[in-house]
């Protein structure tokens, strides 16, 4: 066995050992919180990113949402607009009008931000909300993304595929050294309580150009690095894949256990299928992450454009 996969298995069986002993059903934040690691979201955290912008540059780390980007599973996008005027023309001024339709899982498809609701053990989710109190036929009843409060905080993306040498291929697990690497050789400081953590892969040059290759699996962390991050108290973890964690898990036995660890146990967030290479790109490591996911009541996640400002 690999020395990589070893250390994975290991933090794998220490971590869900040390599940029992630590009632992860009750959140840090209260019993009543619905808010997660978006609680950390004050204003010394605004003024500390707002320092970060040195250039007065923004660009959108999302995607373009389209019917031929990359679907989990049988999720759709389907937008459909009116084949013609919606209305009008109307009044003297002859004014018209376009609308259209879009049906798909709202925050499960392109660049989604996973909410509180999304994940959960067993039959339990965040802060201990059982089945019958979250689910829903017309969107979840506890734990909705409406809840998250907006993100305006410390960014960094830390460039992996740079530290490797090389793009990542899947079932390639990200692990604690790879991030400290990847931050002593571009210079940032470890992250932060309520920042957010960003990986680049090089996974997102399979995206739409090979759709297949996209879904079969990606490179990601695994629960050691997902343990750090827990530790540092960040309030969101991204990567240019669609999961964020590594797929296949190392441990045959296991199925996305850092959306576990993060989502249900400690009501981090996460943000899949970010555009990191445009940060690369751009020579930027450290800036401000903005987000404000779609207050949609009773919605699982949230799609949108999260925005970088350095």
């Amino acid at each position: 066995m690999k020395p990589r996969m070893m250390t994975a298995l290991a933090c794998s069986a220490a971590l869900f050992a040390g599940a029992a002993a630590a009632d992860w059903t009750k959140s840090k934040y209260g019993p009543d919180d619905q808010a997660g690691a978006s609680n950390l979201m004050t204003p010394a955290k605004v003024m500390e990113a707002m320092a970060l912008m040195k250039t007065g540059t923004v660009i959108s780390i999302g995607r373009t949402y389209e019917s031929s980007m990359p679907l989990f599973g049988a999720r759709v996008f389907g937008l459909r607009g009116t084949g013609g005027l919606a209305g009008g023309p109307l009044g003297q001024n002859e004014v018209i009008w376009m609308d259209d339709f879009l049906a798909t899982e709202i925050g499960q498809v392109g660049t989604q931000f996973d909410g509180l609701a999304h994940i959960g053990i067993g039959g339990q989710f965040y802060n201990g909300a059982t089945i019958p109190e979250v689910a829903g036929s017309y969107g979840v009843k506890k734990l909705g993304v409406e809840q998250v409060k907006p993100f305006f905080t410390r960014g960094i993306v830390l460039d992996i595929a740079a530290v490797r040498g090389a793009p990542m291929n899947a079932g390639e697990e990200i692990s604690l050294a790879d991030l400290r690497a990847a931050m002593d050789r571009q210079g940032v400081a470890e992250p932060g309580e309520g920042d957010v953590v960003l990986i680049h892969t090089g996974w997102s040059r399979h995206w739409i150009t090979d759709n297949a290759t996209y879904n079969s699996g990606c490179p990601g962390i695994g629960l050691e690095a997902a343990a750090y991050l827990i530790e540092r108290g960040v309030a969101v973890v991204g990567a240019d894949t669609w999961p964020v964690e590594v797929v296949p898990n190392p441990d045959p036995n296991l199925a996305f256990p850092v959306h576990q660890e993060f989502i249900a146990k400690n009501g981090i967030f996460i943000h899949e299928n970010i555009a990191t290479e445009r940060l690369i790109e751009a020579g930027v490591s450290e800036f401000a992450y903005i987000f404000s996911p779609m207050p949609i009541k009773g919605a699982t996640g949230s799609a949108g454009a999260p925005l970088a400002a350095f």
